[in-house]
């Protein structure tokens, strides 16, 4: 009888321990950066069972980031009165716990407005201001713990003039940042201090694009056994290696000369990356290079015709990718990943317009698209099926923060305010 208590008592703490490890959403696009909910059980016919509006609150600042979840909280960051700040609300109502003005004014820029979601590790969050401040503040309270700035430390700039965007990627004991500066292309710094642990140099090949930091986050790959950092910059599709920011490739053609955006797909092997502004689409395969190198071989491109991500991002569902397809527009696309076939639509408006934000879960995409509509669409390479739309309660100009999902609640950043929907 005691062995059996004791079973069922490791069995209850093995379940509390997966279920609190689920029940975040601690960066941008979810636990691994792929825009991915590991959620089941949301209703997935949106035409006669809208999702309901359970609370909407104001107070989060003039901006397009989205919010990151952890330990009862929610955290995004936006310009307030005083400057551009860090906030942090209850996810039980959205009510006010903490809010850290971080700059001493608003910063200048095109469409003004906070654009980093916050990386929660711990009992930290880590950000970076659209003016280029990089910051540790405590989860309890916001106290700041430090701070850097990409322009001032590293010499950053960006591609053109909208404001830093990137979310920072913390990985193990270190939180890693794109300046973009000439000999501090991206940096990794001690997460615990900020002190620099190595900075990157970026050669500027490459006939397209511009340099400096793009509007992208980087994300982790393995391909070649060689851990590396995968990010698109004002030159294209950059790598470094983890250990010590080593250049390892880079791929140029998917650039272009205004503002390279969406996060890469990484899986295996491969990078997956688009851009808009008539550019288009490509896929790489990395190869190992000597004893330590790796190099990346274009398997193919895709012209702006046939594919270009905007903004929005793309999500890899199995053996295709879905996103929005056309600049500045957000029509329904699958491809195949590995060939770059389309498998169906390209040309299909669909219930909203604009750049579509795009989230895989449970089977379907949520598509937020720049005029406010919410859609949920069937991921399956079969073809396109619309499950249903909505109007959210509220509405201001050009709705760009990405959608989240967690515990069954649908949450959506639109500047100011902040709206919560019940999707289980």
């Amino acid at each position: 009888m005691p062995r059996l208590v004791v079973t069922f008592a490791v069995l209850a703490l093995m379940y509390n321990s997966a279920h609190a490890a689920d029940s975040a959403w601690s960066q941008w696009r979810g636990p691994g950066r792929d825009g991915h909910s590991a959620e089941t059980g949301i209703v997935t016919d949106w035409t006669g069972n809208q999702p309901k509006l359970l609370w909407q609150v104001k107070g989060l600042g003039e901006g397009y980031s989205s919010v990151s979840i952890a330990d009862g909280r929610i955290f995004t960051t936006g310009n307030v009165s005083d400057g551009q700040a860090v906030i942090a609300r209850k996810l039980s109502d959205g009510s006010p716990v903490w809010s850290t003005t971080l700059t001493d004014k608003a910063p200048k820029h095109g469409k003004g407005g906070a654009r980093c979601t916050p990386s929660i590790d711990g009992d930290h969050v880590y950000v970076i201001l659209s003016e280029g401040t990089v910051a540790c503040l405590k989860a309890a309270d916001g106290t700041v713990v430090w701070k850097k700035n990409c322009g001032k430390d590293f010499g950053g700039k960006m591609m053109s003039g909208w404001g830093f965007s990137e979310s920072p990627l913390v990985d193990g004991d270190r939180v890693v940042v794109t300046p973009g500066g000439k000999d501090a292309g991206l940096v990794a710094l001690d997460k615990m201090t900020g002190k620099e642990i190595w900075r990157s140099a970026i050669p500027a090949g490459g006939k397209k694009g511009r340099d400096g930091a793009g509007y992208s986050s980087v994300v982790i790959s393995n391909a070649c056994g060689v851990k590396q950092y995968v990010q698109l910059m004002g030159r294209g599709v950059v790598s470094v290696r983890a250990d010590n920011g080593k250049f390892l490739w880079q791929y140029n053609r998917v650039a272009n000369g205004v503002a390279n955006i969406s996060t890469p797909v990484v899986s295996g092997d491969y990078v997956f990356c688009s851009t808009g502004y008539g550019t288009g689409s490509a896929l790489v395969k990395l190869e190992a290079s000597g004893d330590t190198g790796v190099s990346a071989e274009e398997v193919y491109f895709l012209d702006s015709k046939t594919l270009q991500n905007h903004h929005g991002g793309m999500v890899l569902v199995g053996d295709h990718i879905y996103c929005g397809h056309q600049h500045n527009a957000g029509f329904p696309i699958c491809v195949e990943m590995k060939t770059g076939k389309v498998v169906w639509g390209g040309k299909i408006r669909g219930p909203g317009t604009g750049s579509a934000a795009v989230l895989y879960i449970d089977g379907h995409l949520i598509f937020r698209y720049q005029n406010g509509v919410v859609a949920l669409i069937e991921a399956s390479p079969n073809g396109y099926k619309l499950k249903g739309s909505f109007k959210p309660a509220y509405q201001k100009g050009s709705t760009w923060a990405h959608p989240v999902v967690l515990d069954g609640k649908l949450y959506l950043r639109e500047q100011n305010q902040l709206m919560c929907y019940e999707v289980k």
